[in-house]
């Protein structure tokens, strides 16, 4: 099966090709190198890298993965100073984050496209003694080629969502051999563990829990000074790493909520910053006051709604918020985002009823009462308006969804402990 995925890959590059180049225009972030993607290094990045000979190469695909490969990458760093890592990443969004975020002598790149000519490039560059890649970037050419070269081989935080787990068991031929090309996969639950376990016989399976648990937030954190655009006593609502259409769901929402509470206040900060000018249209025919953070000028007068359609900038908008509403858990989706960024700042959290790739951390805020878990869409308007009424129940909230992520951390250390154990 990997001899087929070798030979029909670069046919189908060629018809992916021109859906890169379109995301590479529209969606913000580092682009200045992104020719790595395909093999093609500038002379000062090639001599740079081919310098980390040795190194640990840990890769993480968009930005959730990378913070999460931050937050180990600078704690084993500072555990362990004498080692040398490199950091890869696959979207714009996340290289401008690692390039700005990372421990000062580790070099940052784009992975290669998953063709075993790009790869083998990368490889003879760096010479790493470790892949560790996170969550669940499964390239087969990548993870086998790594493995021969004589790299240790290592899936971290991994998990296996439900919609993915009937792909994994209908393609058992073509992934087992490369799961079991992973010397030790750490997992974050014990579903995950038997999820895995039915694919591969040979990859070792430890169950560490989730590292987003451990991402405490920076003492220093600052927040986005919002009364430059609502004004002083507000209670702000941000919608969270949205989806279509949940944008128009929140905006009918907010609306209703406010003729009670003029106080209110909207930031909407999309899971795709590329989005800004469809919101923008849409905010354009809401009746709203609104400002596009984006547009670089300050607004000439107090609005209701700031479209924060930027990179980079979600955890200081969730430290200055009130209420924060979790994107992609309205309106049919039932995916989830990262809800544990919040819930370590101590802030009010509002779901719709399911989120299947966050189900550990939503279970623990469930159980540990830090969440408004609502049953339904035509819920949201009266949950926005009892808590912007009620600081109190805030705080509540806040404070056990807090408590919850304590309770839950540890797997950070438990996977520096597995990654020493297993790397020369």
């Amino acid at each position: 099966m990997l001899f087929l995925y070798r030979i029909f890959f670069p046919f189908a590059f060629l018809f992916f090709a021109p859906g890169l180049v379109f995301k590479l225009i529209r969606r913000p972030g580092r682009k200045k190198n992104y020719a790595e993607r395909f093999g093609i290094f500038s002379r000062e990045r090639a001599e740079a890298l081919s310098a980390m000979k040795g190194a640990v190469w840990l890769h993480a695909v968009s930005v959730g993965e990378t913070n999460v490969a931050l937050t180990l990458l600078k704690k084993w760093a500072a555990e362990n100073p004498k080692r040398k890592f490199v950091f890869s990443t696959t979207t714009t969004t996340s290289q401008e984050i690692a390039w700005n975020k990372v421990p000062p002598g580790v070099e940052v790149f784009f992975c290669p496209v998953d063709s075993a000519l790009f790869v083998k490039k990368a490889l003879r560059m760096i010479r790493p003694s470790a892949l560790v890649i996170f969550e669940t970037e499964i390239w087969p050419n990548l993870i086998t080629l790594s493995r021969q070269s004589g790299a240790k081989v290592i899936l971290v935080n991994a998990r296996i969502s439900d919609r993915s787990v009937k792909g994994y068991q209908r393609f058992r031929r073509f992934f087992s051999p490369v799961l079991d090309s992973f010397h030790r996969i750490c997992v974050q639950t014990e579903l995950d563990r038997e999820r895995f376990a039915a694919v591969t016989s040979k990859a070792e399976l430890t169950v560490t829990g989730n590292i987003k648990f451990d991402q405490a937030p920076a003492p220093d954190l600052q927040g986005i000074d919002l009364s430059e655009y609502f004004g002083d006593g507000i209670v702000s609502v941000l919608a969270c790493s949205t989806h279509a259409p949940e944008e128009k769901l929140i905006v009918d929402s907010y609306r209703k909520a406010r003729e009670t509470n003029p106080a209110l206040k909207l930031v909407i900060v999309p899971r795709h910053a590329e989005r800004g000018n469809e919101l923008e249209a849409m905010l354009a025919t809401s009746g709203l006051r609104y400002h596009r953070r984006t547009s670089k000028k300050p607004p000439e007068e107090k609005v209701d709604c700031l479209l924060a359609d930027t990179t980079g900038e979600l955890v200081k908008f969730i430290k200055s918020s009130d209420v924060i509403l979790m994107g992609k858990t309205f309106c049919q989706h039932h995916e989830g985002q990262n809800i544990i960024e919040p819930a370590a700042l101590g802030k009010t959290i509002v779901t719709g009823p399911k989120m299947i790739n966050f189900r550990q951390a939503f279970e623990a805020l469930l159980k540990g009462g830090g969440v408004m878990s609502l049953a339904s869409d035509s819920e949201l308007p009266n949950a926005i308006r009892i808590l912007a009424a009620d600081p109190v129940l805030r705080n509540r909230l806040g404070a056990n969804a807090r408590n919850a992520v304590a309770l839950h951390a540890g797997a950070l250390a438990k996977t520096i402990t597995i990654l020493e154990e297993n790397l020369p």
